[in-house]
């Protein structure tokens, strides 16, 4: 499972991170975590908001943190 953080560094995508880290070690999972903070990397997903979460190139969220319960459930999902 590759995970992807799509935000350039700001406080929020810092925040998701951090989530999703703790949503992976909860669920007991292995996933590369990548972050992309270059814009033409972000808008290759049609990203117009950060910070975006995308799970296995599939965009899920974009402009908000997720809580690690929410996180849980996109990647069980």
């Amino acid at each position: 499972m590759i995970i992807k953080i799509l935000g350039t560094g700001c406080s929020k995508c810092s925040k998701l991170e951090t989530n999703v880290k703790a949503a992976i070690d909860e669920l007991g999972i292995e996933a590369t975590i990548e972050k992309v903070k270059d814009l033409p990397g972000i808008m290759k997903y049609g990203v117009m908001s950060t910070p975006a979460l995308v799970i296995d190139e599939k965009v899920k969220t974009v402009g908000r943190v997720l809580d690690t319960k929410e996180i849980k459930e996109l990647i069980k999902g």
